[in-house]
């Protein structure tokens, strides 16, 4: 054997072998390298465009809660405010329900003072009455003395 025909023959079916390679199994390996290097960059597009989606996401989330807050802010100071009134009106109501009272309670003083005075009156009247009988030892017409008595009272 001759060393020269056997690099050739080994020459040759390299060739063959590679032209072999080049058309079956070369284009099957490169449209799965392709395939796959496709779908890794429609991977990486789809993480891109989910980080954007979540970053927008998270700014409307955050300025929901904005707007909560401020609601809610003016909700408490409506309630607060509303508390407030209320409170002043009922002060107002027990105000003006103690000077009715109070108002009731002098009507009252008042009314039982003229009545003791008019007791008193009469009771003044009777015994100046009497006083008036011992001293003079008869009998006083009592008619006479009431309006006596009326006109003295009414100069009181």
């Amino acid at each position: 054997m001759n060393i020269n025909l056997t690099l050739i023959g080994q020459s040759i079916a390299f060739a063959i072998f590679v032209v072999f390679c080049m058309k079956f199994v070369w284009p099957p390996l490169m449209a799965a390298i392709n395939e796959r290097q496709r779908k890794i960059a429609d991977g990486l597009n789809a993480a891109e465009k989910a980080k954007a989606d979540l970053a927008t996401a998270e700014q409307s989330a955050e300025a929901e809660l904005v707007a909560a807050k401020a609601k809610a802010a003016t909700l408490i100071e409506q309630a607060n405010k509303s508390a407030n009134q209320l409170i002043e009106e009922a002060k107002v109501q027990a105000q003006v329900e103690a000077e009715r009272i109070r108002q009731q309670a002098r009507e009252s003083i008042d009314l039982e003072i003229n009545q003791a005075r008019e007791a008193l009156r009469a009771q003044v009247a009777q015994l100046a009455v009497m006083g008036a009988e011992k001293i003079l030892q008869e009998d006083v017409d009592e008619q006479k003395h009431a309006a006596m008595l009326n006109q003295l009272a009414a100069k009181l």
